[in-house]
């Protein structure tokens, strides 16, 4: 495995760079330096991170333009007639009923629970997993009334799911490195918790390695890859998100 460790810490070298945010759907909370705004601009740029990098970016730039490009006081003031502007939103599966139905659930996680990164770290300390920390935050924003249609996009793992996105957006909001790619503003959920973001590409890149024989993109081959890659660095396992996307993406590995 000398090989592919080395590999992955070039590839892990080469695209966690400042570079590499620009046409990435990081850069929609790179707009920002609010805390609150950072994660809510990320939580909502995560949920719709499918498809084209240009079609997300696309749409997550319309839909912060809607919020006023403040995510939180947006989210925590505006009127019921403000609301209207989300009438025509749609991206690919994600409509305005989804979008309205997320902006009313962000206000209650922080008008009435304290916040995302207080769900999220109540979960941790409870299940000590970022498993139980995904569930948290579904079970969380799931409170608010919603149509059933709604619930598809937040993603489960107690029922198998990757849960790509918000695996994603967990990277974002608590690694932290000198590259500033991932902004590491949670600072108490430890790095060496985190997943990696398994989808299509990365997860080839990595049966291509070795680091993963589950044929299934799902949980437990989540579970396996990330103890793969502990392997390697027990304390930011995640950070090969960067090498194995990088690979799959930029250089075909992925197909």
């Amino acid at each position: 495995m000398g090989e592919v460790f080395d590999l992955l810490e070039v590839k892990y070298q080469l695209y966690n760079t400042q570079r590499f945010i620009a046409t990435d759907p990081v850069s929609i909370p790179h707009r920002y330096h609010r805390k609150e705004d950072i994660e809510i601009s990320g939580l909502l740029t995560a949920l719709i991170s499918w498809g084209t990098r240009k079609a997300i970016l696309n749409s997550a730039n319309r839909l912060m333009n809607y919020l006023e490009n403040e995510p939180f006081n947006f989210v925590t003031t505006a009127s019921v007639k403000e609301f209207n502007r989300f009438n025509h939103f749609v991206y690919r599966t994600f409509n305005s009923d989804d979008l309205l139905f997320m902006i009313y659930a962000l206000r209650a996680v922080y008008l009435e629970m304290g916040g995302l990164e207080d769900v999220a770290l109540s979960a941790f300390n409870r299940g000590g997993t970022i498993k139980s920390v995904i569930s948290g935050l579904r079970n969380a924003l799931l409170k608010t009334e919603h149509l059933r249609r709604s619930e598809k996009h937040l993603a489960n793992p107690e029922n198998g799911s990757a849960a790509k996105r918000i695996n994603m957006f967990l990277r974002w909001m608590v690694r932290e490195d000198k590259s500033n790619v991932d902004f590491g503003i949670w600072k108490q959920i430890p790095t060496s918790a985190l997943m990696c973001p398994l989808d299509i590409h990365s997860g080839n890149v990595a049966r291509k390695l070795g680091l993963l024989s589950r044929k299934q993109n799902d949980w437990k081959a989540v579970e396996e890859l990330t103890d793969n890659l502990r392997k390697f660095d027990k304390n930011d396992p995640v950070k090969y998100d960067f090498a194995l996307f990088g690979m799959g993406v930029f250089e075909g590995w992925g197909k």
